[in-house]
């Protein structure tokens, strides 16, 4: 990259940063993500994709990729003395919909989610600069100056924090966190090579009155199964360290299960985190935005983090193109807090719910019922809907009608009118890739303007109305440069 001022500067090649990077790239941005370590991410943790986020990586360029990459959740086998007590069912079945084209949560290790952004990054011609450990920065009218550990500084007009839940850029801001301790016995967590278990099932090993539970799930895609254990309270962080070498793993395998401390014959991979909820105080300050767990922490369960984390970088990579072009009004970044503050927080509820043992993994887990109803940007100007009827604000539906796939129309960096039904022809604002369709009972008969991130921002009775929506969001910019496909 030639010297010079950035547009963005991403801190942190997570799920999110990448996401974020690729986003940008796409739509011809000049952004950089920089990485303190000196490779991605090595482990299993996120393992859950889940269908509004296979979704995003179908727009991103990278479903095809992401399901080859992985597989389907295996079934649940709970033990009990070395004995299989029965089948359990991890999520509930969800119905097969027209337009929900990935109704199941799909299984890919993070580490090769990681992977798979990475190399569609650098296929649009972006980078990730690894050994970047960045330490302070300031930020004025124009910009942020983000300062590193070897002595060198960037200047970017915009810095987005995706560096984790420990967040270095977070701490620098002064910004707080707010939350509560999930459960006060810490989890070890491991990627590790097993012999003398199927793969044909997530076996789980329930500990006596609910203590001490061990699931061995295989990762798909992979010869490894992930180790989660839960550990006594007292191995804390005032309290004796979690053991997280082969013997430490071969000890919890064989005191929980019927297993050999030799069946575990590698450690890939091994961590360990106290299960916690909190929310960032705010997700702004001037030109610096956070993302994914340096917005938001969280337990594991249910598998919402780095979803959650991936739809963070989707909801602001559009609209910090459209206000980098000159299209869109510096405003529109301020919808990206009011959009996602409280999507987080829910999660964090409902990821919390879940650990507890207060709610089962079901239709919520899968997100595809998250919207911006409330939204400033959402404008609904069709009147007397039912119910159930799709509103502004709401997640764009697929489905096939006049031969034409909704999600192949949506797919890529524009906005798209679409028309259903009979009503006029529009007058096409700038910039817009407009579609129409016979009538379709999941949109009803009506105009709709479907955000570069698949949601709907405004709907009427006809188009009349959309090309003054259009113009207070920089509709016509179609991401702030020369956009790829």
């Amino acid at each position: 990259m030639a010297e010079g001022v950035l547009d963005v500067l991403v801190v942190g090649a997570g799920a999110a940063g990448l996401a974020l990077g690729v986003d940008l790239a796409r739509r011809g941005v000049r952004a950089l993500v920089v990485e303190r370590d000196g490779r991605l991410f090595p482990g299993s943790r996120g393992k859950g994709i889940q269908p509004r986020t296979m979704e995003v990586f179908d727009d991103l360029g990278v479903g095809d990729a992401v399901r080859a990459a992985g597989g389907p959740y295996p079934v649940g086998m709970i033990w009990r003395d070395g004995e299989r007590l029965g089948e359990h069912a991890m999520w509930d079945p969800a119905e097969v919909e027209e337009g929900s084209p990935y109704p199941e949560p799909w299984m890919v290790p993070q580490w090769r989610t990681q992977e798979v952004l990475f190399a569609r990054l650098v296929e649009l011609g972006g980078r990730v600069a690894f050994g970047r450990e960045l330490t302070g920065l300031a930020q004025d009218a124009e910009g942020v100056t983000a300062g590193f550990a070897d002595g060198t500084t960037v200047r970017a007009r915009y810095l987005v924090a995706a560096d984790g839940g420990r967040s270095t850029v977070r701490r620098l801001l002064g910004i707080g966190m707010t939350g509560e301790t999930v459960d006060p016995n810490p989890v070890l967590v491991a990627d590790v090579r097993i012999s003398g278990l199927d793969r044909d099932h997530w076996h789980i090993f329930p500990g006596a009155d609910g203590e001490g539970l061990l699931s061995l799930c295989p990762l798909a895609g992979t010869e490894d199964f992930q180790v989660s254990a839960q550990m006594p309270a007292a191995a804390e962080e005032d309290g004796p360290a979690i053991d997280l070498s082969l013997a430490g793993l071969r000890a919890v395998v064989a005191a929980r299960s019927h297993l050999e401390p030799a069946d575990v014959t590698e450690v890939r991979w091994a961590s360990d985190f106290r299960p916690r909820a909190a929310l960032a105080d705010r997700f702004r300050e001037g030109r610096v935005f956070l993302a994914g767990d340096a917005a938001h922490v969280h337990s594991p369960a249910g598998g919402q983090g780095l979803n959650t984390s991936v739809q963070d970088a989707y909801n602001l990579g559009w609209k910090l193109a459209a206000v980098l072009s000159g299209a869109a009004p510096e405003g529109l970044l301020g919808t990206y807090e009011e959009e996602r503050m409280p999507v987080a927080a829910a999660m964090l509820g409902l990821s919390t719910r879940i650990h507890r043992g207060e709610t089962r993994r079901g239709e919520a887990t899968r997100q595809l019922g998250l919207g911006y109803r409330a939204s400033s940007l959402a404008v609904e100007t069709r009147t007397a809907l039912p119910a159930e009827a799709l509103r502004a604000g709401d997640r764009a539906p697929d489905g096939v009608r006049g031969g034409i796939r909704l999600f192949d129309a949506y797919r890529g960096p524009h906005w798209t009118l679409l028309v259903v039904g009979e009503a006029p022809a529009p007058a096409e604002p700038p910039g817009v890739r407009t579609v129409r369709i016979p009538s379709y009972g999941a949109y009803g008969d009506g105009a709709f303007l479907i955000r570069p991130d698949g949601y709907v921002g405004w709907a009427g009775p006809t188009a009349e109305g959309a090309g003054a929506y259009a113009a207070g969001v920089g509709l016509g910019a179609g991401g702030g440069g020369a956009a790829r496909s």
